[in-house]
């Protein structure tokens, strides 16, 4: 078998070979367009295969990736496994310390860095013991240009056979706490998860994407990315979020879908003006995913755009998205991200680790399924049992088979011997015609141990006050699970992490600082 085939590298050759002059990639960085055509995506992550093998990287080798969002990425994500090597996306967004932690964890031996993204990349590079340090722009003494260095190197032609289980990348995923872990993500099952989502819900190749989330996170990648060039569609790439030059990117280049967390849909909902001068009218979906989506932001999103079908999504970096809508064309209720996805196995398993048939942590089993984690052996024996990977969330599955989700295992917590689920908090807040978007996190009490606290973001125009907004929570909810403290911000202080979603644990903390001395009521 030609070793093309076995490599996630090259999966889309076949678009290469039908389209090579068709635009791939519609690259906004920088504030210009650069049209980016499937050959010249093709012969410049060759380009990078030949720069690899020529920097010594063998395979198997790690390369870490310090890369915001320009077409240059794929370059080096694809063209790293084409040479065999294994690249290590790292969310831009991370302090200095844990940019470090990861660089010398994942043993990369050489690091591609755009000085941009981050203040302190650079640095944290040159304080690595790295073979080879590559700077996408400025680079300085002892430094490779990334452009001048690609150009200069002859395109790979023999790629390396790889054994079947040969690691194709290594994200890192924090979760909700402790150290970043690396997940050993496989080329057979990537190239699995290409395939199967193109057999059961195929992308045109005359469809055109929209990305505005981070390259390294999944829901881009997964979502986009490889679905489109896979097919011979396009996308286009903007370098960062802003919600009115999302719009206006979704009207000027046509694009007829886009896949975003609910900080994305949320935000641009308070662009009334733009959504009503715009022509929106070759956009047929969106997908909302990889955080909390209450089925309120769902049906304001549908209202604001008619005719634009908004469906949920549910996946994780190691184990894949294991939900959809079903085949037979059932119509998916609100508040699930669907079905059990076809080729997926899955469990609910509670505490005790029982089967149930009704609720409890989700279990999943695929091709695409993580390997483990690297140097992490006892995590790995912890997460994955016998083939079946350990989400930690909770999901509930309904009497017609459609899944929920309830929340994490590590966010559950007991207020006076109350179990209480932040999202089943916030979906109540939601209800609330003012609130445009609400954060449920616990802060301490000295009597029930811990207590709900509120983060709120209103809608442009709407007023409600702190307690009002209680006071509707325990009009219309469990009075244990209402909110004992309730914070009114602004759109841009609601933290986000590198991905976009909510950060949660800055949420908290925030909280936990402005509750200190405070008397929070019981």
């Amino acid at each position: 078998m030609d070793p093309r085939q076995a490599n996630l590298g090259y999966f889309f050759a076949g678009s290469v070979a039908r389209f090579p002059d068709r635009v791939a990639v519609i690259d906004l960085y920088g504030g210009v367009e650069r049209f980016v055509t499937y050959a010249q995506l093709d012969e410049r992550a060759d380009r990078v295969a030949g720069l690899v093998r020529r920097l010594g990287v063998q395979p198997g080798g790690r390369v870490g990736m310090i890369v915001g969002n320009r077409v240059e990425f794929l370059e080096i994500f694809f063209g790293a496994m084409r040479a065999g090597a294994i690249p290590v996306p790292i969310n831009t967004r991370l302090a200095r310390d844990t940019l470090k932690f990861i660089l010398e964890d994942a043993e990369c031996r050489v690091a591609f860095v755009e000085p941009a993204v981050h203040q302190g990349a650079m640095d944290v590079a040159q304080s690595v013991p790295l073979a080879q340090r590559i700077a996408l722009e400025h680079a300085p003494a002892g430094w490779l240009d990334y452009a001048s260095a690609r150009d200069a190197s002859a395109r790979l032609d023999a790629p390396p056979e790889l054994p079947p289980e040969a690691q194709a990348f290594q994200p890192y995923t924090s979760g909700s706490t402790g150290l970043p872990k690396g997940a050993i993500m496989t080329h057979a099952g990537m190239l699995w998860y290409v395939g199967y989502n193109q057999r059961h819900w195929p992308t045109s190749p005359d469809d055109r994407g929209l990305i505005a989330l981070p390259l390294f996170h999944k829901n881009a990648m997964r979502g986009t990315v490889k679905p489109s060039l896979y097919a011979g569609a396009s996308f286009v790439l903007m370098p960062g979020y802003d919600p009115r030059a999302y719009l206006e990117a979704l009207a000027r280049y046509r694009c007829t879908y886009s896949r975003g967390v609910a900080a994305v849909f949320t935000m641009f909902l308070q662009r009334r003006d733009a959504l009503a001068s715009l022509d929106l009218s070759a956009l047929k979906g969106l997908t909302i995913g990889s955080a909390v989506v209450t089925p309120e932001l769902m049906d304001e999103v549908e209202q604001a755009l008619p005719g634009v079908q908004v469906t949920e999504s549910y996946g994780l970096t190691e184990g894949g998205s294991p939900f959809r809508t079903p085949l037979d064309g059932r119509r998916v209720p609100r508040g699930s991200p669907g079905v059990q996805a076809p080729e997926f196995q899955v469990r609910l398993v509670d505490a005790h680790g029982e089967d149930r048939d009704d609720e409890g942590e989700l279990w999943l089993k695929s091709p695409y399924n993580c390997l483990g984690y690297h140097k992490r052996p006892e995590l790995t024996r912890e997460q994955l049992r016998d083939g079946w990977l350990r989400t930690g969330d909770v999901f509930r599955r309904d009497q017609d088979g459609f899944f929920y989700f309830k929340a994490r295992i590590d966010d559950m917590f007991s207020c006076g011997g109350e179990n209480i689920y932040p999202k089943e908090v916030e979906d109540l807040l939601f209800r609330h015609p003012a609130v445009a978007n609400a954060v449920v996190v616990p802060v301490p009490h000295p009597v029930k141990g811990y207590v709900p606290a509120a983060m709120i973001v209103l809608n442009q125009g709407m007023r409600a006050s702190a307690v009002e907004l209680k006071g509707y929570c325990l009009e219309n909810g469990p009075k244990y699970s209402h909110p004992r403290f309730v914070e009114i911000v602004g759109e841009k202080e609601l933290p986000l992490n590198g991905a976009g979603k909510i950060d949660r644990n800055a949420v908290r903390d925030q909280l936990a600082a402005r509750t200190r001395g405070e008397s929070v009521s019981g």
